[in-house]
C-alpha cells in the first residue's frame, strides 16, 4: 500500500532569491514533514539586497492553479503569503470558499525583510474583509499589526489589544510576532480567542533573517495539516524556526539579508 502524505498548499508570490516567499514555503513544508503544493501569485525580481521588481500572476491563473491542485492532489491546510491586488485576494476568498477549506493560515505581508514594499493598503483592507474571517490564524508582525490596527504596539498590554482589535476584525486566532520588538529575548504571543500562550526565545544577533515569517506560516500550515492543535502545531513551528535561525548564521549567502537554513535537520 502506498504511503499518504499530508499536502499544504501555498499561496504566495515566487522570490527568485530562494530565500522567502514560495521558495521558502516550499522549503518548510517539506521539512516539516508535509507535501508541498504552490499557487503562485506574483514573479519578483529579488535577491537578499531587496526586491527589484514584481510582476503579478493573473488573478485568474492563481485560482486555476488553487483548483488545480484542490480537485486532484486534495489539500489538508493552506499557506497565503503575498497577494499582489484585490482581485487576487477575492479570487483567494472564493476558491477557499467554494471547496470548504478550514484550515488556513494568512500571513499578511506587506513589507520584505529589506524593505521593499509587497502589498498596498488597497489589497490590506481586501485580505482583512475577505481573508481574515476564513484563516484559522493570521500572523502578522508588529508593523503589520500597527498597520492593521491603528495601534502602537510595545508591550505585553498592547499586545492583548492589539489581538483583541484584530478579532474583532473578523480573526479567529492570532499570532503576533515579535522580533520587530527590542530586547534580549523574542516572545511571540498566540491569541487563542482571550487566552495567550507565549513562546519565549534568546535573540539571535544575525543578519540570515530573511523569510522567517514566510517559514513560520508555512511550518504552522504543514503541522496543522498532520492533525496537531493550533497551540501544537505553533509550538513545533516556532522550534523550528528558532533553530533554522541559529544555524543559518553559520552561512554566507548573498550580500544582504541571508535566509535560515530550513535544512538543517538533513544537512551537515
Amino acid at each position: 500500500m502506498s504511503k499518504s502524505y499530508k499536502k499544504v498548499l501555498s499561496i504566495a508570490g515566487s522570490d527568485s532569491g530562494g530565500g522567502a516567499g514560495i521558495q521558502a514555503d516550499i522549503k518548510a513544508i517539506s521539512a516539516c514533514g508535509s507535501y508541498a503544493m504552490t499557487a503562485i501569485t506574483a514573479i519578483t525580481v529579488q535577491n537578499t539586497l531587496g526586491v527589484a521588481g514584481i510582476h503579478p500572476v493573473p488573478s485568474s491563473y492563481v485560482a486555476d492553479q488553487m483548483a488545480a491542485v484542490i480537485e486532484d492532489i486534495g489539500v489538508d491546510a493552506v499557506k497565503i503569503g503575498m497577494l499582489p491586488s484585490v482581485e487576487t485576494v477575492e479570487r483567494v476568498a472564493d476558491v477557499l470558499r467554494r471547496h470548504g477549506i478550514s484550515r488556513v493560515v494568512v500571513d499578511p505581508v506587506m513589507v520584505s525583510t529589506s524593505g521593499s514594499c509587497l502589498s498596498g493598503e488597497e489589497v490590506m483592507a481586501s485580505i482583512r474583509e475577505l481573508l481574515f474571517p476564513l484563516a484559522e490564524l493570521i500572523t502578522p508582525n508588529i508593523p503589520e499589526a500597527e498597520f492593521l490596527t491603528g495601534l502602537t504596539i510595545r508591550s505585553d498590554s498592547d499586545f492583548a489589544e492589539a489581538a483583541a482589535e484584530l478579532q474583532s476584525q473578523g480573526a479567529k486566532n492570532v499570532l503576533l510576532k515579535a522580533g520587530h520588538c527590542d530586547g534580549e529575548t523574542v516572545a511571540d504571543h498566540l491569541y487563542e480567542g482571550e487566552q495567550c500562550t507565549v513562546f519565549r526565545y534568546d535573540r539571535i544577533e544575525t543578519n540570515n533573517t530573511h523569510g522567517t515569517g514566510c517559514t513560520l506560516s508555512s511550518a504552522i500550515a504543514a503541522f496543522l495539516a498532520q492533525g496537531y492543535s493550533l497551540r501544537e502545531a505553533v509550538e513545533r513551528a516556532e522550534a523550528y524556526v528558532h533553530e533554522a535561525i541559529r544555524r543559518g548564521s553559520d552561512y554566507a549567502i548573498g550580500h544582504g539579508h541571508g535566509p535560515l537554513h530550513h535544512f538543517y535537520r538533513f544537512w551537515e
